[in-house]
């Protein structure tokens, strides 16, 4: 385990219980006290976490874990999911990208092609990052009030922009994809915009790992019947992935 995947179980084992201790995470994690405590601390002084005698307990303000401590969840699935979403996009096309990890493999794997010449609309602040300094795209960004967790732009102003434009896709990156119940995000201010992003996408693509199929978050962005396809990877459920085939969905898998 390398520091990055020991800091995403950190955030995620306090996420679940509220409070962790020293040595147990030590035991769990199968590393050293030491360890654990430098973990801690850095975490800390990100403001992730609040240090306590022998531990650390989370936040009062609602807990989610930061987009740059996803990164290394599934990360060789998420790229290839990339690669495979990149291909799918022919030169001149405009794409919308939304926020998350898989969305912003996404970016970069279409940066890599660089024949393309395409307009990206993204709400995410990370990816416009990326992208503002490549000539061979025209970079669109919605505007709107920045959430931390995710770099995502939401609220009312994010509405403004993609109102009055017309997108050939969007690579839609979700927290839950269920073949009835569509797809869901945790967070409303992000469920909506990507809502809205989607419904001014002549095709929606979810571009989704094999552990965010089936269930549903706090939010839906559409229901299945507005989706048109699904790029994931190979270790998804076979039963799941007919259930998506049979409804239409045009599955890749990678």
């Amino acid at each position: 385990m390398n520091r990055y995947e020991r800091l995403t179980a950190l955030l995620e084992l306090l996420a679940e219980r509220g409070r962790v201790e020293v040595d147990d995470i030590a035991e769990e994690l199968a590393v050293s006290a030491a360890t654990i405590r430098r973990d801690l601390d850095h975490l800390a002084e990100q403001q992730l976490l609040t240090r306590t005698r022998g531990g650390a307990v989370a936040h009062a303000v609602s807990y989610d874990l930061p987009l740059r401590y996803k990164t290394a969840r599934h990360a060789d699935a998420k790229l290839r999911i990339a690669r495979a979403a990149a291909s799918l996009v022919d030169k001149g096309a405009v794409v919308g990208l939304n926020g998350g990890t898989t969305a912003t493999e996404v970016a970069r794997a279409l940066v890599a092609r660089a024949e393309l010449d395409l307009t990206i609309v993204t709400n995410a602040l990370n990816i416009a990052n990326e992208l503002a300094v490549r000539q061979q795209i025209k970079l669109v960004v919605t505007g709107g009030v920045v959430r931390p967790q995710s770099y995502e732009l939401i609220g009312p102003l994010a509405r403004l922009i993609p109102e009055e434009l017309t997108l050939d896709v969007i690579f839609l990156g979700v927290d839950h994809v269920d073949p009835k119940l569509g797809a869901s995000a945790r967070n409303e201010g992000e469920a909506a915009i990507n809502r809205l992003l989607a419904e001014r996408s002549g095709r929606v693509v979810v571009v989704a790992d094999s552990s965010k199929l089936g269930g549903s978050a706090f939010v839906r962005i559409c229901p299945i019947e507005e989706i048109h396809g699904l790029i994931t990877d190979a270790d998804a459920d076979e039963a799941v992935v007919a259930e998506f085939r049979d409804r239409g969905i045009d599955v890749q898998l990678v």
